[in-house]
């Protein structure tokens, strides 16, 4: 905690100043824009403030950043996040805090004036971009609540596998097809098995979810054969954003036994554009989930007492679904589920940890995800899978509309915020996808 932290600080962008906004002068987190029109239009680093984006580049070349704080700057002037995610914490700190000085409505006039001329970009007049070039991507499934309903829908009798409590579950993802948010999302086909009387077929999937998670982008990597202790590993995590692992629960079903997941996964991954620290999170740890008596303890490569008294992170993930019927009678998202990423029973740095612990090389830019974020309540569960009982139910919408799984048009937004008292609320900004038909053959 320091003072970027201070609840009272406000910015001279005025639209940073709002209760119940996502990018306070507190947040400032990174991501990758373009102009949507002008001359320059490639890509680069930006910082959200309020309804604006920083030019990194442009703010630099005025003076912005002095000292170390000028090397992250400099670490800046690509086309992705990359480079600037392996800059040491120490430098990082100090960016941040020379450019929230910069921003604070208490900031000289000759500052505010010529940042607001030259490096600010309307949100509304930018396109956001995947931050990072993501070199590789695991998928972990961190929640014990949703591990267990899925369980239980498959095997009733013994929904938690044995070795769940133990180690941390994952699988490698595909980083090709992770997209930005408003990405259009096209109905995957696939090979299917909907009858154990008939042979399987081939074509657009029927059952089609998405997984509410949030992500992790690692900053500095590891060497070969060189693992991450427990205690070192946040320093290892540059930042957080949401993910959405749409999912083919048909194909899934059919093609997972024996290896895991395949097809049914690697078609689409959404995130979100804007990265926020670890530091800028600080205000908002929380302890480690509590295992109950009788839970074995984490072998002692994952345990740490640091890590199980703040481990956590006190973010709430909300997701929300619109129609076509919805968008067209002018309808708002309809929420159907809110979690928070406190109830995961692995954490940040026990799944780095286990993911580097026989020797793999993590890299600046890698990207892994929580796996499904779901809570011990009904309204907590992060799938469609969970809260249709795997179709055996369905969900009401207000548009009279019912949904067991996901059909074209319909739109699934996610949106992060974390919130506590004597702390300035920030937000991750969205995560959203529209899906479209399959392509005719």
């Amino acid at each position: 905690m320091n003072e970027t932290h201070d609840p009272s600080l406000q910015s001279w962008v005025e639209s940073a100043n709002s209760a119940d906004g996502d990018f306070p002068i507190q947040n400032l987190p990174f991501g990758i824009f373009s102009r949507r029109s002008g001359e320059e239009t490639r890509r680069k680093v930006g910082v959200a403030i309020g309804d604006q984006i920083v030019d990194v580049a442009v703010a630099a070349a005025s003076g912005t950043w002095t000292g170390s704080a000028a090397e992250v700057a400099a670490a800046a002037s690509g086309q992705s996040l990359n480079a600037l995610m392996q800059c040491s914490p120490g430098s990082l700190r100090e960016f941040r805090a020379q450019l929230s000085r910069a921003l604070e409505k208490s900031a000289g006039s000759e500052t505010a004036s010529r940042m607001q001329t030259t490096a600010l970009v309307p949100m509304a007049e930018a396109d956001m971009h995947v931050p990072a070039e993501i070199g590789d991507y695991t998928d972990f499934y961190a929640s014990i609540y949703h591990a267990t309903n899925v369980g239980r829908l498959f095997r009733p009798d013994n929904p938690l596998l044995p070795n769940y409590k133990h180690v941390p579950i994952g699988y490698h993802g595909r980083a090709s097809s992770i997209v930005p948010t408003g990405t259009r999302v096209t109905r995957p086909r696939g090979q299917t098995h909907p009858s154990e009387n008939e042979p399987p077929v081939f074509g657009p999937s029927k059952l089609l979810d998405y997984e509410a998670e949030v992500g992790f982008f690692v900053g500095q990597g590891n060497s070969l054969g060189q693992p991450v202790p427990i205690d070192e590993a946040e320093g290892h995590i540059f930042g957080v954003c949401i993910v959405n692992d749409w999912s083919a629960r048909d194909i899934q079903a059919w093609e997972y036994q024996p290896l895991g997941p395949f097809l049914a996964k690697n078609f689409a991954t959404t995130v979100s554009p804007w990265v926020l620290t670890m530091e800028a999170l600080e205000p908002f740890r929380a302890p480690a989930f509590f295992r109950p008596a009788g839970d074995p303890r984490p072998l002692p490569y994952l345990r740490s007492d640091r890590d199980r008294d703040a481990g956590g992170i006190d973010l709430t993930l909300e997701v929300y679904i619109r129609t076509g019927i919805m968008r067209d009678a002018g309808l708002r998202p309809h929420r159907v589920s809110q979690a928070s990423l406190s109830d995961m029973y692995w954490t940040p740095a026990q799944m780095l940890t286990h993911h580097a612990s026989n020797g793999c090389n993590l890299r600046p830019g890698d990207l892994f995800a929580s796996g499904t974020v779901s809570g011990p309540e009904p309204s907590s569960q992060g799938c469609l899978l969970e809260l249709t009982r795997r179709g055996a139910e369905s969900i009401r919408l207000p548009s009279g509309e019912d949904r067991k799984f996901l059909l074209d048009g319909d739109e699934i937004i996610m949106r992060g915020y974390l919130e506590r008292e004597g702390a300035a609320r920030i937000g991750t900004g969205e995560c959203a996808g529209q899906v479209v038909a399959a392509p005719s053959r």
